[in-house]
C-alpha cells in the first residue's frame, strides 16, 4: 500500500513523535510510507512544557514532513489537497485529545474526495483524561470521516463503541517502545544519575494531576517508616512544579526523594529505567501508557493503579501488582510488600517471557488485517 502517516514525530518531541516513528519503520518494510507532521502542534499557550521540540537529538533522526498548522483552516485545507493528489490507499492518524478533531476532520475530508484513500484512527483516547466542553461533539466530527480505528485497551474500545457503536475497528496490543538503547547494569546506572544503592522504583513520564503523583508522595511517607529506599520522579512538570516540592516538604520525605525536573533526552532513559527495581504508575484516570511499554522494553515490572486499560496487561502477583487507586496506603503496602519478598528478579523474568506478544510486527499485521480483509 502507499500509506501517509499524518501525527506528531520528529522533530517534535515525546511518546507519540516515538511510536510514530517505529509505527513507519515497520510499515516501511512491506508499504510505501512517508510521515506528515506538525510545524505548530499547538499554540503556546496551550502547551504547558518547555518547549515541543526535540532540541537535544532524536536517537534516530527520520525524514518527515513539517507542513500542518492544527490552528490554521486555511492550512487544513491545503494539507488536504496536497495529500489528496499523492492518492494514498491509506491515511493513519495518532488521535489522542479532540482539540486536534476540527484540523484532522478537515483534512480527511478534503482527501477522501479523491474517491481512493481510506483513513484509518489509532485511539490513545477517545474521551481525552482532562475532559472539555465539545470533546463528543468534536470527536465526532472527526470519527465519521474515518473508515476504521484501532484501539489498545478495553476502556478505549468501550468508549469507541459508545460513541461510534458501528465503527470498523480492532483491538491490539500497543507495542514496545524499543528506540531507547540497551538496559545498562543497575549500578552503572546509578552511578549515572548520582543515586546511592538502595531499594529504587520510578516514576517517569510527564507530571500532571491525573497522573498521581501526590498519592504516591504520601505513600512514600508511609513507606518510610519501614524501609529505607528512593523514589526516583524523572519528567517535566506539566502541573505546578511548587506544589509537589511543598507537599514533600511538609511530609518531610526530601531525603527519599530524587527529582529529575528537565525533558529527559532519548539517549538517557535507559539509565532511569536501569536504576529501578520497579516502575510505578499511580494514576488517578488512564486507557492506556507508553511508560508502561518502556517498562516492558526494559523488562521491568509494574505497580499500578486499577484504571483504564493500565492493568489489563498486568499478570498480577507475577508481572507486578495492580492496586485500588488513590490509596496511598494500600500503594505503600504493595511497594513494601515488592521489595521484602524480593520479587525483582522473579517479576522482571516474567515480564520478559511476555515482551514478545508486544511486537511492532504484531501490530502492523493487525492493521493490515483490519484494512485488507
Amino acid at each position: 500500500m502507499k500509506i501517509v502517516i499524518l501525527s506528531t514525530a520528529y522533530p517534535l518531541r515525546g511518546g507519540i513523535a516515538h511510536f510514530t516513528e517505529l509505527l513507519y519503520k515497520e510499515l516501511s518494510k512491506w508499504h510505501s510510507v512517508s510521515i506528515i507532521t506538525f510545524k505548530r502542534q499547538y499554540p503556546a499557550f496551550l502547551f504547558p512544557g518547555k518547549t515541543q521540540m526535540d532540541k537535544k537529538g532524536a536517537i534516530e533522526k527520520i525524514k518527515t514532513e513539517v507542513i500542518v498548522d492544527s490552528i490554521n483552516p486555511i492550512n487544513w485545507i491545503k494539507v488536504g489537497r496536497k495529500i489528496k493528489k499523492l492518492e494514498p490507499d491509506l491515511i493513519i492518524y495518532k488521535y489522542w485529545m479532540s482539540f486536534f478533531a476540527p484540523c484532522f476532520g478537515t483534512i480527511t475530508r478534503i482527501i477522501k474526495t479523491n474517491k481512493k484513500t481510506k483513513a484509518l484512527v489509532i485511539c490513545d483516547n477517545v474521551v481525552s483524561h482532562e475532559k472539555r466542553i465539545g470533546d463528543k461533539v468534536l470527536t465526532k466530527f472527526f470519527f465519521n470521516s474515518v473508515d476504521y480505528f484501532i484501539t489498545m485497551s478495553k476502556s478505549v474500545e468501550n468508549d469507541l463503541k459508545i460513541l461510534k457503536p458501528r465503527a470498523k475497528h480492532k483491538p491490539l496490543l500497543h507495542p514496545v517502545y524499543s528506540n531507547f538503547g540497551e538496559a545498562v547494569e543497575k549500578g552503572k546506572a546509578q552511578k549515572f544519575l548520582n543515586l546511592e544503592a538502595k531499594p529504587t522504583f520510578l516514576f517517569f513520564g510527564f507530571i500532571r494531576k491525573y497522573k498521581g503523583v501526590d498519592i504516591l508522595l504520601k505513600a512514600v511517607k508511609i513507606l518510610k517508616e519501614k524501609m529505607d529506599f528512593t523514589l526516583l520522579i524523572a519528567g517535566e512538570f506539566y502541573d505546578s512544579k511548587q506544589k509537589y516540592l511543598d507537599l514533600i516538604e511538609s511530609l518531610k520525605i526530601k531525603d527519599n526523594v530524587k527529582i529529575f525536573s528537565d525533558f529527559i533526552p532519548n539517549d538517557e532513559v535507559k539509565y532511569y529505567f536501569s536504576a529501578c527495581d520497579v516502575v510505578v504508575l499511580p494514576y488517578r484516570e488512564a486507557t492506556q501508557s507508553g511508560i508502561f511499554q518502556i517498562a516492558n522494553n526494559f523488562e521491568k515490572p509494574i505497580i499500578v493503579t486499577d484504571v483504564g486499560g493500565l492493568g489489563e496487561e498486568i499478570e498480577h502477583g507475577k508481572t507486578g501488582f495492580v492496586v485500588e487507586k488513590n490509596n496511598p496506603q494500600i500503594l505503600a503496602d504493595v511497594i513494601f510488600k515488592y521489595f521484602n519478598e524480593n520479587k525483582t528478579e522473579e517479576f522482571s523474568l516474567n515480564v520478559k517471557k511476555k515482551k514478545e506478544k508486544y511486537s511492532w510486527t504484531n501490530f502492523v499485521k493487525g492493521i493490515e488485517q483490519l484494512v485488507l480483509e
